[in-house]
């Protein structure tokens, strides 16, 4: 081996949940290092959450982020002089991160007052397994199910 293992950064817990999945959703949202517009952001659409559904906003994105996350998507491989779409499982990091990613994606889509407002509806529309985020998981699965003839090629 070349080079050395990258290890993995400590992310701190958000201060008003405890909880990792947060910052890093609030450091997926963040822009030109403004965090603290960020945090703001999510905990208000955490607010409007609590406000619209009475229940535990942390609950509902935890739901949402889950509803949102990939367990299996294709890599482009190429065997000979063609390439296949394999299908292959998603590590947890990576699920993480591609539910936070469609998350954002599609609350910044929607049309609505402020991006507080769409994030929280987008997470509830997550959490009740609907919404765009969850639509483009259903493309990912279906697209690795119309694959599953290349798993062979799997590395």
């Amino acid at each position: 081996m070349r080079k050395k293992r990258v290890l993995k950064k400590r992310l701190i817990q958000d201060p008003r949940y405890n909880d990792f999945s947060v910052e890093r959703f609030i450091n997926c949202i963040m822009e030109s290092g403004k965090k603290n517009t960020a945090r703001k952001l999510l905990y208000t659409a955490m607010d409007v959450i609590a406000d619209r559904t009475k229940a535990e906003p942390l609950e509902i994105f935890k739901k949402a982020v889950q509803n949102a996350a990939p367990v299996i998507e294709v890599r482009s491989r190429r065997v000979g002089g063609a390439t296949y779409q394999v299908p292959v499982e998603v590590r947890e990091s990576r699920r993480l991160a591609l539910a936070i990613r469609f998350l954002k994606k599609y609350a910044s889509d929607r049309k609505d007052k402020s991006m507080s407002y769409r994030l929280a509806a987008e997470l509830i529309a997550a959490s009740n397994g609907e919404g765009g985020a969850v639509k483009r998981r259903d493309e990912i699965h279906r697209m690795a199910e119309a694959n599953k003839a290349f798993a062979h090629f799997k590395w």
